[in-house]
């Protein structure tokens, strides 16, 4: 399978040196200044998000980026942040670990709006926002990567802010679906 369509978790890591090699920066609007490394994706992934934000303002939709690209030791911090408030070592972290996030791939990217105050909230599924942006991400090639109800098979808690590029083809057949991308590649595999 492609890079795009890689599958990225706690089970399927990427190695602590990977940085991809076309990170470019986000031509739309973001809620981090110029030159922020969280404004950076992979040129193709950044090319449809452009087109999907553009897309949204012909709507009338008004979305933000707030974090798309974080390095390995970026997402080691924020997990070691997470881990350290925790009252019990067993409790489960909502970060995911290092290697464990998309957003090290450069294909993710969070979005929120001003109704929401700009939060990664559960809030943001009931604005016109983001009801638009479920709508709406497939057509450009991403897809809502952890959807309510599947927590068990993606490991991660809903989440209607994170969308991930895994081109058009894939995304419109998972949207259509409503399949994640762990059982995607659990079907390919059987």
């Amino acid at each position: 399978m492609n890079s795009y369509v890689r599958l990225i978790n706690k089970d399927h890591r990427l190695p602590a040196a990977y940085i991809p090699k076309d990170l470019t920066e986000a031509l739309f609007p973001f809620c981090a200044p110029k030159g922020n490394p969280k404004k950076f994706m992979r040129k193709e992934a950044a090319d449809w998000a452009a087109l999907l934000f553009a897309q949204a303002r012909w709507d009338h939709i008004q979305l933000y980026g707030i974090s798309a690209y974080r390095p390995y030791s970026r997402q080691q911090q924020l997990y070691e942040e997470k881990k350290a408030l925790l009252n019990h070592p067993q409790e489960n972290i909502t970060v995911a670990p290092p290697g464990a996030s998309e957003h090290q791939s450069g294909l993710a990217l969070d979005v929120s709006c001003a109704r929401v105050g700009y939060e990664l909230t559960e809030k943001f599924a009931c604005t016109p926002e983001g009801k638009w942006l479920a709508g709406n991400a497939a057509l450009f090639g991403f897809i809502l990567r952890y959807p309510p109800r599947k927590t068990e098979i993606t490991g991660y808690a809903w989440e209607p802010w994170h969308i991930r590029y895994v081109t058009r083809s894939l995304a419109l057949y998972l949207t259509l679906t409503g399949l994640t991308l762990e059982e995607f590649y659990q079907m390919e595999a059987g």
